[in-house]
């Protein structure tokens, strides 16, 4: 976990001797000259947030990993990642119960990847991929369905992002989406694919509704899920249980979703 304390801006001492150069009538330096200020930075969520699936990790028991689209940001000039508080199996729950205020109050941009395991995606994956026309498929995406559609898990995310800015109310908070896990030439792509849609729709409802900023992804991870000729989705069918199945690979978060930040300028304040 990448935890750094301390913003890093121009000195005082170089803005005074700047102003002492004016003063004696000395040519300013170009502005350009002197690095920008950096924001800071924290990332929340769940394992997409934490970079999981894309080994080396510098933490095990959360699976934060130096591939991640938070670790990645970091070396963008004007940004520096104070802290990556994604983890591996995180719920809206666990993430307001583990926020980390210190670093939060700090904060300039704050992303949020979260919601996948409100709705036992693992337990729809497993229902579905052995024959995704099966009562048990079909079962558990309308279980899924209902989460979405009642109003409850948009009221949990609502208010996970409502707690985030009272604690930093002055910081940009960012929604990511997840992407389509599956090519549409797979055979679970019917069934997962409309769900993604429908959990980015209510991400973006949120994002909203919160005065928050959503940053889609899907269209970045296009000809890119499970099944395609480049996948950027782990898959491993001869272990259903690994547990880097169904996470975005290295390519996945520099490409997927890193660049999808950058292009919609989720590092940029308003």
């Amino acid at each position: 976990m990448t935890i750094r304390t301390g913003r890093r801006r121009r000195p005082a001492f170089a803005a005074g001797l700047a102003t002492l150069a004016m003063a004696l009538g000395f040519t300013a330096v170009p502005a350009d000259a002197a690095p920008p200020p950096q924001l800071d930075y924290v990332a929340l969520g769940d394992s997409y947030a934490a970079g999981h699936g894309a080994a080396p990790y510098t933490d095990l028991n959360c699976f934060v990993s130096r591939k991640g689209y938070p670790a990645i940001a970091d070396k963008l000039r004007d940004v520096q990642l104070a802290l990556n508080a994604g983890c591996s199996g995180w719920t809206i729950d666990i993430v307001k119960a583990n926020l980390p205020v210190s670093a939060l109050q700090e904060a300039e941009v704050i992303t949020l990847t979260v919601g996948a395991n409100d709705l036992n995606t693992t337990g729809l994956l497993f229902a579905c991929l052995p024959d995704p026309s099966s009562a048990a498929c079909l079962q558990a995406a309308g279980n899924v369905t209902t989460m979405l559609t009642d109003g409850s898990f948009a009221a949990e995310l609502a208010d996970l992002v409502f707690t985030i800015r009272a604690i930093a109310p002055e910081a940009k908070i960012v929604l990511t989406g997840y992407p389509h896990l599956f090519d549409p030439s797979h055979p679970f792509a019917a069934v997962g694919n409309p769900l993604a849609d429908l959990l980015n729709a209510t991400i973006a409802g949120v994002a909203a509704a919160t005065g928050s900023q959503y940053v889609d992804v899907t269209a970045a991870f296009a000809g890119h899920g499970v099944g395609s000729t480049d996948p950027w989705i782990n898959f491993n069918p001869d272990n259903l249980l690994d547990r880097a199945n169904f996470h975005p690979t290295g390519e996945g978060y520099r490409h997927g979703y890193f660049a999808s930040l950058l292009s919609q300028n989720a590092f940029v304040l308003n």
